[in-house]
């Protein structure tokens, strides 16, 4: 009869060992990336009008519409004609009322940016002949537990730090003031 436990080789032992090692670190860096992009990024505004959706598993969360999020077609600058899920690169502007704008379109990162300009990576959500439909992977912010229907379609202020390596994300939400709003 075999023992109920039989104990572990030591080989066996070691590479557990350094397979929930290899586990542990890469929890450790996900978590110091997120860290990073706030710490080492440049912070930009973009207004948005928010919908509340409820989602049952993962409680009260904001979808985020961007006015960044549908750009004319007069601001890409590719040769080629844009298609839909290609990465692109928004360069933004920001603008006296304390808030970012979408001023151009690359199908490549831009080399070079005038003084207090920004660039958002993306891609192309849908193609139309007057405009582009863009998603930023950031059209989704969760709240505390029944806070959402408070920021329900109501003009928001988002602030998103964006790192120098492309990476973004959103660091903070506030309602847009009166002044401002659309």
């Amino acid at each position: 009869m075999l023992p109920l436990f039989s104990p572990v080789p030591e080989r066996r032992r070691r590479w557990l060992l350094r397979l929930v090692a290899a586990q542990v670190l890469f929890v450790l860096l996900v978590a110091a990336a997120g860290y990073a992009v706030s710490h080492y990024g440049r912070t930009v505004a973009l207004r948005t009008s928010p919908v509340d959706p409820r989602d049952l598993l993962r409680g009260d969360y904001v979808s985020l519409n961007y006015d960044i999020s549908q750009v004319p077609r007069r601001l890409w600058r590719g040769e080629e004609e844009p298609r839909r899920r290609r990465p692109v690169y928004v360069q933004l502007q920001p603008t006296a009322a304390g808030y970012h704008r979408a001023v151009a379109v690359y199908p490549a990162a831009p080399a070079a940016l005038p003084a207090g300009h920004v660039v958002l990576r993306g891609w192309i959500g849908n193609v139309w002949r007057q405009g582009l439909q863009l998603r930023y992977g950031l059209e989704r912010y969760y709240v505390p537990e029944n806070t959402g229907l408070g920021l329900q379609r109501q003009p928001l202020l988002v602030r998103i730090s964006i790192a120098p390596w492309g990476q973004s994300r959103i660091t903070g939400l506030e309602k847009l003031p009166a002044d401002t709003a659309r």
